[in-house]
């Protein structure tokens, strides 16, 4: 007997690389739906935020379908999420564009801002660093490259230890002279700056390593 495809919803706030995500997913064996009913939402397997534009705007579209109430629940009873691009910073604490705070779901403390690059936005493949034990990039060779688009992350996150919180794992990539966040896997909680949804066999492989932890 074939085991049952995992369920995951893909949150639909408004933004986000929706038919893309949708497509990988299923080509990794699961079982979307694109939806923002709470119900669908907290009872799936997993929850895939994803976001496209600007972070105030993204937050925005979030809350007008309690987006940010259904991740906090979601990960308060341990049910995994994951966030893509903007669906990743808003999981930080604030963003800031053009002069303007907005504040995010407060998952990690950091700030996401304007990146230093040479060159904005930065748009095409990169490696990353990712730390030993990582589950997200579990059979994947370090020279394995990603696809971002993106203006803003997050270049500067210290995370306190409380002695009380596992520390997330974080993966960095390196663009010109600008060091930032490429994912964060913290418990339920993983997200990519980069689109593993665009990122050929690397990102299904990515997509499956979470499917698998489901």
């Amino acid at each position: 007997m074939a085991p049952m495809a995992k369920r995951v919803a893909l949150l639909d706030y408004g933004s986000g690389n929706i038919r893309s995500a949708h497509r990988a997913l299923e080509r990794v064996g699961a079982e979307v739906e694109v939806t923002h009913d709470p119900q669908v939402v907290l009872a799936a397997d997993g929850l895939l935020v994803p976001g496209v534009g600007a972070y105030a705007a993204c937050m925005q579209g979030l809350k007008s379908v309690k987006g940010d109430r259904m991740i906090g629940e979601r990960l308060a009873g341990s049910r995994p999420v994951f966030g893509i691009c903007v669906g990743m910073q808003i999981m930080f604490e604030q963003g800031v564009e053009h002069g303007t705070v907005a504040q995010g779901c407060g998952q990690w403390p950091g700030v996401v801002e304007k990146l230093t690059t040479e060159v904005v936005p930065v748009m095409g493949w990169n490696t990353v660093e990712a730390p030993e034990g990582s589950q997200m990039f579990a059979g994947l060779e370090p020279s394995e490259r990603f696809y971002f688009v993106h203006s803003y992350g997050v270049m500067d996150w210290t995370f306190k230890d409380d002695g009380l919180t596992t520390s997330p794992l974080v993966t960095w990539t390196q663009q010109d002279a600008c060091r930032y966040v490429a994912a964060v896997e913290n418990g339920p909680l993983w997200a990519t700056q980069f689109h593993p949804e665009k990122s050929g066999d690397a990102g299904a492989q990515l997509l499956k390593n979470w499917l698998d932890t489901l």
